[in-house]
């Protein structure tokens, strides 16, 4: 990728560069997301991968379009045409928007794991060692993926540069794409600038938290059976009785051929495609990863 965002630059590094104020919030999102990448590259990158979608999908949909018997040459280069732009302008704003996405992923991951790592918090600062310790013994012994990267970035900072705790965590707010975090860091902070107990705001945290928890994985029992029984009713007894019926209206009518054909359609693409995308949209409202 480095050759290929240096090769875009330079093609297009002047053109993006006029561009770059209307894209502050992508900025910010290449830095939280840890992407090591300027934000002229990326644009330059963008703008060469939609290029070169556009310049592979223009000869073949072309070609495509000129099999459809009655499609004209004109009409056929111009549907080609248009629809290579459009899925060109498409590809630019999902490259666009990836950093947000993955920020949205990391975000979900740090969530799940907050509860658990706020309580393991809870349970190391009630020895009274000070924060700073509190943090370097999570980052050195947890496991609590994404959460310990940046509890790590916070002790790091102060290990490593010499920042104080409260700057280290209010770079951490900036960092982070979770808002429970940000409230929890935030939360810490009112805490010690008050002169309060850091322990005894993370046990109630961390008590707050995994009530939440509990509610999010009740939510999700219930949407689960709702999901369910929506795809066993809809989805698999509609697809055996369509199958039953078109073979009972095949042996009535005839054009058993193009019956099966559709079956065969209907079991053995539709069926498992409708599966794919019934696991992905489980996968997405569950609360943890685990």
């Amino acid at each position: 990728m480095g050759f290929y965002a240096t090769f875009s630059f330079r093609i297009f590094g002047d053109l993006v560069e006029k561009f770059v104020p209307y894209f502050t919030e992508l900025k910010l999102n290449l830095r939280r997301a840890r992407m090591r990448i300027s934000i002229q590259e990326y644009l330059s990158m963008a703008l060469m991968t939609s290029l070169l979608i556009f310049l592979i999908l223009l000869p073949i949909t072309s070609f495509l379009f000129g099999l459809i018997k009655g499609f004209g040459f004109l009409f056929s280069f111009m549907s080609s045409f248009t629809l290579s732009v459009f899925l060109s302008i498409v590809a630019f704003f999902i490259i666009v928007y990836y950093p947000q996405l993955i920020l949205k992923q990391r975000a979900k991951e740090v969530d799940n794991s907050l509860p658990f790592a706020a309580l393991y918090l809870s349970t190391v600062a009630s020895t009274g060692l000070p924060l700073h310790k509190t943090f370097e013994i999570f980052s050195k012994f947890s496991e609590y993926g994404e959460i310990t990267n940046e509890i790590n970035n916070i002790t790091n900072d102060v290990q490593t540069f010499g920042i104080d705790i409260n700057t280290a965590m209010e770079r951490a707010i900036e960092r982070t794409a979770s808002k429970d975090f940000k409230e929890l860091l935030w939360g810490l902070l009112s805490t010690m600038q008050a002169g309060g107990d850091e322990s005894v705001y993370l046990k109630e945290k961390s008590r707050s938290l995994m009530e939440d928890y509990r509610r999010k994985l009740f939510e999700f029992s219930h949407q689960l059976t709702v999901y369910i029984e929506v795809y066993l009713t809809t989805i698999i007894l509609g697809a055996i009785f369509f199958t039953i019926l078109t073979a009972i209206m095949s042996g009535l009518a005839g054009g058993a051929s193009n019956i099966i054909l559709l079956q065969f359609f209907l079991i053995f693409i539709f069926l498992p495609m409708v599966s794919i995308l019934f696991i992905f949209l489980v996968k997405s409202i569950t609360p943890s990863e685990e």
